[in-house]
């Protein structure tokens, strides 16, 4: 299998932090250059329709997208070590903290960032600065939230380390490039386990 990523982006982070945690290897990683616009090549587009990454090609052609689609794809294929859940109830849990986290969190960030970033004009025209400087409070809201969370809490979605935490990791680390840091904003909780995550060897993929 092809898994086609782009270094630096956040959801091709987190498939390769969730097969790192999982101990696969084996996938054969292309690197898609965004920067040069390779996602809107019609040798991609016949890959990834809407332009995207990360995409994984399946042995038999097809092609896979969406990020929580290929790591629920992958944990099928490699259950363990669990980390979307052992049975219905904590399945269901753990993808609810898992979409927190990508809608209320992941995507007012990519917002801001990209259309307020000039480094990122590139890939999105045009950019609106208003609307992104709008998704900050929207960021900072979940994110004093999260903070709360993890107050009680020692992960994302409760007791341990799930594909929550991963998609939380990858946006607070994304979110360096609106200067964000929890700590700076008060946010102690969420460096703490920031903090832990950043130890993970996953972290560094």
């Amino acid at each position: 299998m092809k898994l086609f990523v782009a270094s630096r982006a956040p959801n091709p982070r987190r498939v390769l932090m969730f097969l790192v945690e999982k101990n696969i290897n084996g996938l054969d990683l292309v690197q898609v250059d965004l920067n040069v616009q390779e996602h809107k090549t019609e040798t991609y587009r016949a890959k990834s329709p809407l332009s995207k990454v990360p995409a994984l090609e399946l042995d038999d052609g097809r092609v896979l997208t969406e990020s929580r689609a290929i790591c629920t794809y992958m944990e099928s294929l490699h259950p363990a070590p669990n980390l979307m859940g052992v049975d219905a109830e904590e399945r269901a849990f753990i993808e609810m903290a898992d979409r927190r986290m990508e809608f209320h969190l992941m995507l007012p960030a990519a917002n801001c960032i990209r259309h307020t970033h000039p480094g990122l004009a590139v890939l999105e025209q045009p950019q609106f600065p208003d609307f992104g400087q709008s998704q900050i409070s929207k960021f900072m809201e979940s994110a004093a939230w999260l903070d709360s969370e993890l107050q009680r809490q020692p992960w994302v979605a409760g007791e341990r380390f799930t594909i929550a935490d991963i998609t939380a990791f990858c946006t607070i680390e994304f979110a360096r490039l609106m200067r964000f840091k929890p700590a700076d904003a008060g946010l102690h909780a969420l460096q703490t386990w920031r903090d832990r995550v950043a130890e993970r060897p996953s972290s560094r993929a």
